[in-house]
């Protein structure tokens, strides 16, 4: 199949070539419209009864949050006839701005909750048209940040509010990759030329990274005609193409060089890196695809995006790896090595410090195994004490203006976070009151609002028919006022009592923000043993198909799974925690971690070290397959794929270490995730606990049940 493919593009290196650069070019011009239809939001289950709760809200009862929350301070009393008369002017000024519809404030309600605990601070809920698209709806935030967020003669204004902080954080994410880029592509390409040692050669990932990253901003663009996208993916593209460019040119290459040393004839070199080297893409990239495609199976679209993109890059990086660059090197040629920037041969040595590292370890394996173990475990143990969040304004930098405004609301207001309940209209309003008693009684609940009635502790009051709420066609509302912030342990643990008291009918759905953040970490938890099985199952069934071994896909799980328990350990000390900020930059620790954000790192991690997996067992079993014992096999195996792991592992942790120098927590915390585990994997996993763990198994190493050995030889894809 593959030696196949190999003569194809040979005898068609030039079509080839030109058709593929022809296809980048048009993939790039289309795929960056992208850019404009990507969003900032993802993160909640909208299949569960917070986001039913949500949509009869809009529908039905034509309530929805404010676009922005202006915090306006008065310096004074926010009662003065000065402040109110300044307030006032200022709000006539928003009202009038385009897209403004309605603006509900303390100067216009009365309402306490809108007075900051000092008196001299107020606030205004401004709501936008709503029949505005996202884009819209982001550009007037911007522009009444822009307007508004200032200090004048008599107020000082913030702005803030969920349209606010979606702009903040998609300007903030777009300009930072920009930064980022910029700082990781000049170190790359120095990085490259040593480790290619020529120029030529050294340019060689860009023929597969562009392809894979224009290939796949096509692909996202898309898919926002017809589904949500997370901007988020920008990263994940970025990243992990360049990366896999590398990976995949690195080993591409350097099989290439060999052979062309071996028969100085380009054409056999080419045919026969696509049928050995391209074969181990081909496996690494199935691989690493099946793993990102996991995250189709949460319900967040944020998650979801990550797989969009991550199989994106990895088909498209595949495919450029067996097509475009073997037609590169057949024109190229000998070529591969002008512009040598490097002394010597440039061809890979049959032995070197990684043969002699192997054999060392292999001297010692129980010993290895028992340090280097207790070293993954240590690293692990801050896990113990995770806790688990998700990103609010707080992801921003302390000094961004919307990250300062809502500051304010939060120090400066009493929060009342509101849990929305709907119950069918076949309760009676009396039924309704009862049960509302009920939720009241929770120590976390403070008051309640019922269709006719404000009910706080035992007390039931009547309220007017200006502050009843009217019910639909459908449903009764109760608004409970809680004192837990929306998105922590403390508001899942109180939506659970909630749902725990039983409602006077069935249908009864539960909804607000704090409802929104649970449902969506039960989506997670309750979708990661799938996800789990999904991860365990297709890498066993990948790997034996690809060594014919029943023991090597278990130890790589084994091994994959520890170092990713030492990962999480690590995010735990730097972003739960608060350390080591000298290296990632300065954040805000709020003691939590992102959920979503964790399983991005968890599942793109494990992607990667399965990539990194197959590059060694690839020359493991070519020794092994060739008559040679597991010492020479795994000795000869690290020498020849060692050098080409490590340097792609240090080329891809550059790539995602500058995503540290973001001002956004959870993009700082993908990068320094990422960056952490590939070269924990690649300097401590595969050399040492491989070698190690291959030593004491011997023989056993390639061992499988006869039926799976059959099963091998038929299905099992070869050269």
């Amino acid at each position: 199949m593959f030696e196949s493919i190999g003569k194809f593009v040979v005898q068609h290196r030039k079509g080839v070539f030109i058709g593929y650069l022809i296809s980048v070019l048009l993939a790039g011009v289309i795929g960056a419209g992208v850019f404009g239809s990507l969003k900032s939001q993802g993160y909640d289950d909208l299949g569960s009864d917070s986001a039913e709760v949500d949509r009869l809200l809009r529908s039905d009862f034509d309530t929805r949050d404010a676009s922005a929350i202006l915090v306006i301070d008065t310096f004074a009393s926010i009662d003065d006839p000065a402040s109110v008369a300044a307030a006032n002017e200022l709000l006539a000024k928003v009202a009038e701005e385009e897209n403004v519809e309605s603006i509900i404030s303390y100067w216009n309600t009365g309402q306490e909750s809108f007075k900051s605990f000092d008196g001299d601070a107020g606030l205004a809920l401004v709501y936008f048209d709503k029949n505005l698209d996202s884009e819209q709806a982001a550009e007037t935030a911007k522009n009444i940040q822009d307007s508004y967020d200032q200090e004048l003669t008599s107020t000082r204004t913030y702005v803030g509010g969920i349209e606010v902080l979606y702009k903040a954080i998609n300007g903030q994410i777009e300009k930072d990759l920009k930064i980022a880029e910029a700082i990781a592509i000049p170190l790359n390409i120095l990085m490259l030329l040593f480790v290619f040692g020529a120029a030529v050669a050294a340019g060689l990932p860009m023929v597969v990274a562009l392809g894979s990253i224009a290939g796949s901003f096509f692909v996202l663009f898309l898919l926002t005609r017809f589904t949500d996208v997370s901007i988020f993916a920008l990263n994940l593209i970025t990243g992990l193409g360049l990366g896999l460019g590398i990976d995949y040119a690195l080993l591409i290459v350097n099989r290439f060089r060999e052979e062309l040393a071996r028969t100085n004839d380009v054409a056999a070199s080419v045919v026969k890196t696509v049928a050995t080297a391209g074969r181990t893409v081909f496996f690494s990239g199935l691989t690493v695809a099946l793993v990102l495609a996991s995250m189709l199976l949460f319900p967040q679209y944020f998650l979801k995006s990550f797989a969009y993109a991550g199989v994106s890059v990895v088909l498209f990086a595949v495919l450029a790896s067996l097509i475009a660059l073997p037609a590169t090197l057949a024109l190229l040629g000998h070529r591969v090595d002008k512009w040598k920037v490097r002394r010597g041969d440039l061809k890979p040595k049959e032995s070197g410090a990684w043969s002699a590292l192997a054999t060392a370890v292999m001297k010692r394996p129980v010993l290895v195994i028992v340090g280097t173990v207790t070293l993954l475990v240590a690293l692990a143990s801050p896990a113990l004490d995770a806790k688990f969040s998700q990103v609010d304004d707080r992801v921003l930098p302390a000094s961004n203006p919307a990250a300062i405004a809502s500051d304010e609301i939060r120090e400066r207001f009493k929060s009342q976070i509101p849990v929305e309940i709907l119950v069918p209209i076949s309760a009676t309003l009396a039924e309704v009151n009862d049960y509302t008693k009920s939720l009241v009684a929770d120590p976390n609940v403070v008051s309640a609002f019922t269709g006719d009635s404000y009910i706080e502790g035992d007390a039931v009051i009547p309220v007017g028919p200006e502050q009843a709420t009217a019910a639909s066609q459908s449903h009764h509302r109760v608004t409970l006022y809680t004192d837990v912030e929306s998105r922590n342990l403390d508001a899942q643990n109180l939506i659970t009592r909630l749902r725990a008291i039983e409602p006077p009918v069935d249908g009864t759905l539960i909804g607000g923000q704090a409802a929104i953040f649970t449902d969506s970490q039960n989506g997670i938890s309750e979708n990661l043993p799938v996800v789990l099985s999904w991860l365990i199952i297709t890498t066993l069934i990948i790997l034996f198909l690809f060594t014919g071994s029943a023991i090597l896909p278990i130890k790589a799980v084994i091994l994959n799974l520890l170092s990713l328990g030492a990962t999480l350990g690590v995010l735990v000390w730097v972003f739960q925690d608060g350390n080591a900020k000298w290296l990632v930059g300065d954040f805000t620790v709020t003691g939590a971690l992102d959920t979503s954000t964790l399983v991005l790192v968890a599942i793109v991690a494990f992607g990667l070290s399965m990539d990194y997996e197959l590059f060694l067992l690839s020359r493991i079993k070519e020794e092994h397959d060739n008559g040679a014992d597991t010492i020479t096999s795994v000795s000869s195996g690290l020498q020849k794929s060692g050098r080409i792991i490590t340097a792609a592992a240090i080329l891809i942790a550059i790539v995602f270490a500058c995503f540290m120098t973001s001002g956004v927590t959870s993009i700082k915390m993908l990068g320094l995730g990422i960056a952490f585990a590939i070269l924990l994997d690649a300097t401590i996993v595969r050399g040492l606990l491989v070698p190690a763990l291959m030593r004491v198994a011997g023989d056993w190493n390639w061992w499988a049940p006869k039926p799976l050995l059959k099963l091998h030889s038929r299905f099992g894809i070869s050269d």
